[in-house]
């Protein structure tokens, strides 16, 4: 087994961590990868043909490792650091039997949809980029809320007067659509979400697409907008440009070790109210 190793420096825990697994792994594996997300954006030392990436993080590293693996689809096994995240399964306390587990094959795949986006201006393609979670399409700064011409399969849907608007894997029904009020869909369902941040006086209904669905959006008011892409990547979108948002053909795996029947289980424990901690600002 080849394994790679991609961990989160604002994790102080991850660094030695990530030395245990390794020391864990010798003998198992033949090779064995240290790298961060900041480092694999500069100069790549994770090699392609890798069996499984593991992840110290949360979620944010392992959509990291999925955008970084997008066309090989590496199997991806996430140890989350903090707070219990959607995608990271594996607890830090049982990271070692997790990784027993998956030495002796132990483990089950999950493919989960990604979107591709494009960028056009003039019709001159920009992109694309790739997106496990969504992409948004919002307003730049504060102030008028933005106009967007929506499009289903080049049929004319509706234009949306808000603060934007944004399209939405499975994965993503439990990110940043969930807190617009969007549903939730099965993890595994290849169907796309169409979801209105702060509309006004507009649609305001969440669409579920069809799989293989294409979302064409345009800017048609004077102010300028910006696509984000998974939180991540931030581009300017420029009135009059058009974003065309449309399954991908690749998909990221999870290693899994749960019974498949658990899945609603372990999302409403997800879903518990999160307890914020007061500041200590000296009041």
């Amino acid at each position: 087994m080849k394994i790679g190793i991609l961990s989160n420096p604002q994790h102080p825990q991850t660094a030695p961590l990530s030395h245990q697994i390794t020391a864990f792994l010798k003998g198992r594996c033949d090779e064995i990868y240290l790298s961060t997300p900041e480092v694999e954006e500069r100069e790549p030392r994770l090699p392609p043909g890798l069996d499984t990436i593991i992840t110290l993080g949360g979620d944010g590293t392992m959509l990291r490792a999925a955008h970084l693996r997008a066309a090989e689809g590496t199997p991806i096994l996430g140890i989350h650091m903090g707070r219990l995240g959607f995608l990271a399964e594996v607890r830090h306390g049982d990271w070692e039997a997790s990784l027993d587990r998956l030495c002796a094959g132990d483990y089950w795949l999950e493919e989960r949809t990604m979107i591709r986006c494009s960028l056009y201006r003039d019709e001159i393609a920009h992109g694309p980029w790739e997106a496990l979670n969504e992409a948004v399409i919002e307003r730049s700064g504060s102030g008028h809320m933005i106009e967007l011409a929506t499009y289903v399969d080049s049929g004319y849907l509706t234009t949306y007067v808000a603060d934007g608007v944004l399209v939405a894997t499975a994965t993503g029904s439990t990110a940043y659509a969930l807190s617009t009020g969007g549903p939730i869909l099965p993890p595994e369902l290849p169907n796309l979400l169409l979801v209105p941040i702060c509309p006004h006086l507009s649609m305001n209904r969440t669409i579920v697409l069809a799989s293989g669905a294409t979302v064409d959006i345009e800017v048609t008011s004077v102010n300028k907008g910006a696509l984000v892409v998974d939180g991540t990547r931030k581009i300017d979108v420029e009135p009059g440009d058009r974003v065309e948002v449309t399954k991908s053909p690749h998909v990221t795996r999870f290693v899994r070790m749960y019974d498949r029947r658990q899945v609603y289980e372990t999302l409403m424990e997800r879903l518990q109210p999160r307890r914020i901690e007061k500041p200590d600002d000296g009041r």
